[in-house]
């Protein structure tokens, strides 16, 4: 696994050592940012289920200013921790080990808004929906904030406003869904 691009562009990041995370290719990460970016001038991105911090650490390779990447499970967090560090990244990093309801609290009470929210929870939880609303009823999203939806495929959210259906892949039994927050 590595940084596609930017400017930590072909720097290796470790992976988590379990089953329970679902790493993203280099491929679909590489699809991912050229469809949402490919670069950002600066923003505030949220990656509520880290794994290995992956896409998030893409994003501030690609110029988002600021990363708040959350994840509940032991290994994974100490993986992004190690990856952060070494890129040395730290500064730009607020890493949180805790359950994404507890962590968007957190991030609500610290009115800690976002440009860009990357969702890509273990499957079957069919939690995406219930988060994006919580984020816009809590003014946690900047105006056009891109949020990036990774689910299976018969758990596809339907998109209603103050969101827009941007893009939608799918692979295999994975559906990408690329949204727009608008007022």
């Amino acid at each position: 696994m590595r940084v596609i691009a930017g400017k930590y562009r072909s720097r290796q990041l470790k992976s988590v050592d379990s089953k329970r995370t679902r790493p993203t290719t280099d491929k679909n990460k590489e699809n991912l940012f050229n469809i949402i970016g490919p670069y950002f001038e600066g923003g505030v991105c949220l990656d509520l289920f880290a794994g290995s911090g992956g896409l998030g650490i893409e994003a501030i390779s690609r110029g988002m200013d600021e990363l708040y990447a959350v994840d509940h499970q032991y290994k994974a967090f100490m993986t992004v921790k190690e990856n952060v560090s070494l890129l040395r990244i730290e500064n730009q990093c607020h890493l949180y080990k805790l359950d994404y309801k507890k962590a968007l609290f957190k991030l609500k009470n610290e009115r800690i808004q976002f440009d860009l929210v990357l969702l890509d929870p273990p499957y079957g939880l069919k939690i995406n929906k219930d988060i994006i609303t919580f984020l816009a009823s809590n003014n946690m999203l900047n105006d056009c904030c891109v949020i990036v939806v990774e689910d299976l495929v018969e758990e596809a959210i339907e998109v209603s406003k103050p969101f827009v259906l941007k893009k939608e892949h799918h692979y295999g039994i994975t559906t990408l869904q690329i949204l727009k927050y608008e007022r």
